[in-house]
C-alpha cells in the first residue's frame, strides 16, 4: 500500500510543479482539463488514483506528453 501511495504522490508533485510553472491555479488547469477544482487537488495531494484518460486530459491542459510526466516521477 505504501507503494501505491508513493507514486500517487509523486505523480501528482509532478502535476502541481508543472502547474506552477505553466503559472496556471487549480482552478484553470481543472477547466482546462475538463475536470473538477476540487479533483485536481486530491490528485496533487496524492489522494486520487487518476485514470488513463484523466492523466491524457491533464497532459493535454499542461501542453506536456503523458510520457514526460511518467519520466519525472522519482521512484
Amino acid at each position: 500500500m505504501k507503494e501505491k501511495n508513493n507514486i500517487l504522490l509523486e505523480f501528482g508533485n509532478v502535476i502541481k510543479s508543472h502547474r506552477k510553472k505553466c503559472g496556471i491555479s487549480q482552478e484553470e488547469l481543472a477547466l482546462k482539463a475538463g475536470l473538477h477544482r476540487t479533483y485536481i487537488g486530491m490528485i496533487e495531494r496524492g489522494e486520487k488514483n487518476l485514470t488513463l484518460i484523466n492523466i491524457m486530459k491533464i497532459s493535454s491542459a499542461l501542453e506536456i506528453k503523458i510520457s514526460n510526466l511518467f519520466y519525472e516521477c522519482n521512484l
